[in-house]
This record gives structure tokens, sequence and C-alpha cells, in this order.
């Protein structure tokens, strides 16, 4: 009688990886949590019994926290958290900042122009739009995406943080970058951009003229904190045809304005004196 051969056994289904990632997050999160909630280092075993890890999990787990400087591990093999999280927390507070004392200028500023005012800072060899004032009553706009983000050579306020660092940043930019090129009109030459950089610096302001997206323009004044580094730019996006340049004064003014809520003014008046 032939031997009938056993059903096959089903392979056991893999774990999705999204899953892996959300619980590798959640123990972290969890142990950042139970390592903020003590005022002094913590050891290994009473962290592993205040999250419900394994301690070699655990341990796993702040290894790699450790190598981001997230936390620190004091000579006596305890825990702390570090300050990598510090330096994320004030560069938090200081955007927050940033938006609180921009909001109500830029909509004065949308009112007299008519047009979409951004809000935007840097990140890397990016500006991130992180806020904007604009009216859908207003008739067109250019309207950017709040989270959006562009290359620094080919916006306004790109330009403006370009134009702060030295020859050798803006060198290793361009080598990064390849200052790649969006419209017919972005600056691709490193000369050019160079020359550019130069007016910023001479006039106070920025401009994009058609290079990141053909038909708009732009143009941007810094906003600058209380120890006078450049943390933000204000520009005004419009079609090509309706930009004035009537606008400058009052966008200058503005992103001036921001700045001495943020306590700016009195700083530069300290350094002056």
């Amino acid at each position: 009688m032939p031997r009938v051969p056993p059903p096959p056994v089903e392979a056991a289904a893999l774990p999705a990886a999204p899953q892996i990632a959300i619980q590798v997050l959640e123990r972290t999160m969890n142990l950042l949590d139970a390592l903020a909630r003590q005022p002094e280092p913590v050891s290994l075993k009473d962290l592993a019994q205040a999250t419900g890890l394994h301690p070699s999990t655990a341990h796993r787990i702040l290894n790699d926290l450790v190598s981001g400087r997230y936390v620190d591990r004091v000579d006596s093999g305890m825990y702390r958290l570090g300050m990598r999280l510090l330096e994320l927390g004030h560069l938090v507070k200081g955007r927050l900042n940033v938006r609180d004392a921009a909001i109500t200028p830029m909509r004065q500023l949308h009112r007299l122009t008519g047009q979409t005012v951004n809000l935007s800072i840097r990140q890397g060899d990016e500006i991130i739009y992180v806020d904007r004032s604009y009216s859908e009553r207003s008739g067109m706009q250019v309207v950017r995406s709040i989270g959006g983000h562009a290359p620094l050579h080919l916006t306004s306020t790109g330009k403006l943080f370009l134009s702060v660092d030295d020859l050798r940043q803006v060198r290793a930019y361009a080598q990064r970058t390849g200052l790649q090129r969006h419209t017919e009109n972005s600056l691709t030459d490193l000369a050019q951009l160079e020359c550019e950089l130069e007016q910023v610096r001479r006039h106070g302001f920025a401009r994009d003229n058609e290079e990141l997206e053909m038909g708009v323009r732009c143009i941007a004044a810094g906003i600058h904190d209380d120890t006078g580094k450049l943390i933000a730019g204000l520009s005004i996006s419009a079609p090509a045809d309706r930009m004035q340049d009537a606008w400058i004064t009052a966008l200058v003014d503005t992103a001036a304005q921001i700045s001495d809520a943020l306590g700016y003014e009195l700083s530069h008046a300290a350094t002056a004196a």
C-alpha cells in the first residue's frame, strides 16, 4: 500500500517589518520616558524593570541611544538623558518661537500684498516651509505646502542662508548638490551663484527669479534670533508678472519686526555699544 505523504507544514508567518520598527520605536520611547522620570542616573536593571523589557533588549537599545548621544552612560554603568535631546529641544523651541512671533506680522504683510507669505527654515542643503499666510479670496497666489522643501540655491530664502556661509562652505554645497537645475533660470554656475550671494549681502534681501518654478518669483528677508544668528527667512511668493519691488521695504521691515520680537534688536544694540 503506497505511503501517503504527510500534509505540508505551513511556514509561520513572519512579522511585517513595519510592525517590528514600531515595536522598537515604542521600546525606545519607553526607555527615554523612564529616564526622564528620574532626576539621577538609572541602572540597567531598574530601567528594564520600569519598562518591562528583558535586560539584554534594554541594553541593546540603550547602546544605540548612547551612540546617537540621546543617552549618556556614566562611569558606574548608569544611564541618563543625553545632550542630543537638549540640542533638539533648543532647536524645536527656537522654531516654535519664530512661528509665534511671525504669525501676526505675516498676516499683515499678506493683507498688504495680497500674495502668499512664507516662513522657512534651513535643514541641511534645503529650506523647509514651516508656515504661510494666504487667503483664498485674494485671487491668484502661489501657495507653498507646509513641510515642503527645496534646494537652497534655487530659492530666495535659501540664498539668504548661503549668503551667511563662508566661501568654503558655499563651494562645498555646490560640490555636494551639483547645483541642480529646475528651470532655464536656475543658477547652476558657482561663479554666478557667488555673485548673487554678494548681492544678497549688500542689499539685505534675496530673490528667486523663476529659478525653482517658471512663472513664480519670490523675494525674502532674514529673521535673526537674540544671538544675531539667521534662523529663518520670510518670503513673498507671487506669479512672475505680479511681483512688485515696492513690496521689498515692507518685507524687510516685517522680517526686522519679527527679529526684534525674538530679542535681536536688543542684542544687536548691545553689540554695537
